[in-house]
């Protein structure tokens, strides 16, 4: 029944996410860059959810995302499905307690996102490359990924431990013997 509700509660926050982005973000803009909350999330989720958890609601998440806003879907749902996965190697390597790592991730989940799908929509469009525009907006939306991160993390990380409590139990003594 918890996980039940856990898994609702990240569909709300998706749908909140989602109206942030859509409506709440094109107010307040740097340099018309809105941040990308999705992908804040899925760092979220995979950091916190069990084995393929990131991946999955990566995958589903990007599916929608292509659905309302692009012309072809595979994009999306790929870059999500690997910041997923990508979120799940954080979690085995680095601390989810220190902020700068988690700047960190988020910065290169960013990143990650954001390259992949530049190269995949320069390949499936044939539009022209303009690596200084690009690099422009990449840069601004790091930032205000980050940004965001230092304000929202605290606000949620209770909810990630709880979610992690849930899915992964206490495991703590078994990584360690």
């Amino acid at each position: 029944m918890k996980k039940i509700l856990i898994n609702v509660t990240l569909i709300i926050l998706f749908f909140i996410c989602y109206f942030l982005q859509s409506n709440f973000f094109n107010w307040f803009t740097i340099a018309g860059i809105m941040p990308n909350l999705f992908v804040m999330l899925i760092v979220f989720i995979g950091l916190f959810g069990n084995k393929f958890m990131g991946s999955i609601y990566g995958i589903v998440i990007g599916f929608i995302l292509d659905y309302l806003f692009r012309s072809t879907v595979g994009i999306t749902p790929i870059a999500l499905g690997l910041v997923g996965l990508i979120a799940k190697i954080f979690d085995k390597n680095f601390s989810k307690d220190s902020r700068i790592t988690i700047m960190m991730m988020v910065a290169f989940s960013t990143a990650l996102f954001e390259i992949i799908c530049y190269i995949a929509s320069y390949i499936v469009y044939t539009t022209n490359m303009e690596i200084w525009q690009f690099v422009r907006i990449l840069v601004i939306e790091v930032i205000y990924n980050v940004i965001l991160t230092v304000i929202i993390y605290p606000l949620i990380q209770k909810f990630g431990y709880y979610i992690e409590n849930e899915y992964k139990g206490n495991t703590i003594l078994t990584k360690y013997f």
